[in-house]
């Protein structure tokens, strides 16, 4: 597959912010719908081939499995914003050498992380609470993502490289290929050849497999505005990367720790059909997170490289265009997660029992409440994390994905799993208020006069 490349300096430091938007953003969101849909699709193929019981079985390991994704984010989107900064700054064999260590730690990351996670398998869905079928189904799906770990780490980490050396539409075709891919070999492996839901994460692995190889190739090749080199290591850039990093990373983990202990709470308020239902608002979600990733950290290489090069006003007016955009995704999805909860529901499972019809129903329309405020938090924080902000970025993360959702667990306790879908639209509330505050206190840094040349 051919990689569209465009010049990254002129495109981040001469483009019009609109105009940069739609080259830039659109592209990212594009790129991470596909991304999002081939997700849904593994949602459907597993409920539609293997049953309700495989479904719930993937919504349980799933948080395992984003353990990956959070790895990634650490060190991959941690790289990406100094070397964005490093570039803006002329410091081009400094942006190489963060390039080539990222992707070192990232491999080897992979490594780590995926032996752990194939050893504990049974232990971990153990501690879910899961037994029988249920329980082995969830241990053979996360070991296939376990073995695959390097290969899963790696291929998130590089959208982020491809976007910064100007790959823009490269990125975006590549991720439509890698779902288009992924969902061919995933209806080939569950609806044809009839494997267990073990060749579902084996789908998604080979998919990621051939679109890592095509990724990397102008990298090697030595055509892209970063390469490979001799790596140094030394503890400031390591302790760069991760501080740029653990925002990202803790709401991933942060968000890991709560979905595990919503499980469990799940588990035992409503069994097999509250762990369902769980998933389908989690799938459903799949496609609003990415848009809302993709529109927002698309622009993090260009916000990075203004910020480095210290261009201000062109930072506050690429920020805008994020900010907008964002409301806007989180507006239709309020619309038609509210509008349309029975015809989600049908969409993963297929005849589902009164039971399962009615809670899931109930509870997507307390969940698009979520999207009034979320869009706010979201844009915050990529906000504060493109230019290198990570203590206000990693408090909006934490306090997401974990500290107000535990907190209002207790507090919604009496409502039983009335509180627990309403937790969703409570916590980004919450969220949204933290947010305007960081946002107040950051606003004279964000209004200094441009350098001139």
């Amino acid at each position: 597959m051919k990689t569209t490349f465009m010049n990254s300096s002129a495109l981040f430091s001469k483009t019009p912010p609109v105009k940069l938007f739609f080259l830039a953003s659109l592209p990212g969101a594009i790129s991470m719908l596909a991304s999002a849909l081939y997700q849904t699709l593994d949602g459907v193929f597993v409920g539609q081939y293997l049953g309700a019981t495989a479904f719930a079985s993937l919504n349980l390991a799933m948080p395992f499995v984003i353990i990956n994704f959070a790895l990634a984010d650490l060190i991959g989107v941690g790289s990406a914003v100094p070397i964005s900064i490093c570039l803006g700054k002329g410091e081009r064999e400094e942006a190489s050498n963060l390039f080539t260590c990222a992707c070192l730690m990232i491999v080897a990351a992979g490594v780590v992380v995926g032996s752990a996670l194939y050893g504990a398998a049974p232990a971990l869905i153990r501690l879910m609470g899961a037994e029988g079928a249920f329980a082995d189904l969830s241990v053979q799906y996360l070991r296939v993502y376990a073995l695959s770990s390097p290969v899963t780490t790696i291929i998130f980490a590089v959208d982020n490289f491809m976007r910064i050396s100007g790959y823009i539409r490269g990125s975006m075709l590549l991720n439509i290929f890698m779902s288009l891919l992924s969902g061919v070999l995933e209806f080939l492996f569950l609806g044809v050849f009839h494997f267990g839901i073990w060749g579902a994460a084996l789908a998604t692995w080979s998919g990621m497999f051939v679109c890592a190889l095509i990724a990397f190739t102008p990298f090697f090749r030595g055509k892209a505005v970063l390469h490979f080199c001799r790596p140094h290591f030394h503890m400031r850039m390591v302790r760069q990367i991760l501080a740029c990093g653990s925002p990202n990373f803790l709401n991933n983990i942060a968000g890991r720790i709560t979905s595990i202990l919503l499980n469990l709470i799940l588990v035992r308020l409503g069994g097999e059909t509250a762990v369902s239902v769980y998933g389908i608002l989690m799938f459903a979600d799949g496609f609003v997170q990415p848009l809302l990733y993709g529109t927002c950290d698309s622009l993090q290489p260009a916000v990075g490289y203004n910020w480095g090069a210290e261009k201000y006003s062109r930072v506050r007016a690429i920020e805008r265009c994020c900010f907008v955009a964002a409301f806007v995704i989180s507006a239709a999805a309020f619309v038609v997660i509210s509008c349309f909860p029975e015809q989600i529901t049908r969409l993963f499972v297929s005849a589902p029992t009164p039971d399962v019809l009615d809670m899931a129903v109930g509870a997507l329309r307390l969940f698009a409440l979520t999207y009034i405020t979320r869009w706010l938090s979201f844009a915050v924080q990529s906000c504060m994390l493109a230019v290198e902000k990570p203590l206000p970025a990693s408090l909006i993360s934490v306090s997401t994905a974990l500290i107000f959702p535990v907190i209002l667990l207790a507090a919604l306790w009496p409502l039983g799993l009335t509180g627990v879908w309403l937790n969703f639209a409570v916590t980004a509330l919450l969220a949204a208020l933290l947010s305007a505050v960081v946002l107040v206190r950051a606003k004279a840094q964000f209004y200094r006069p441009d350098r001139t040349s």
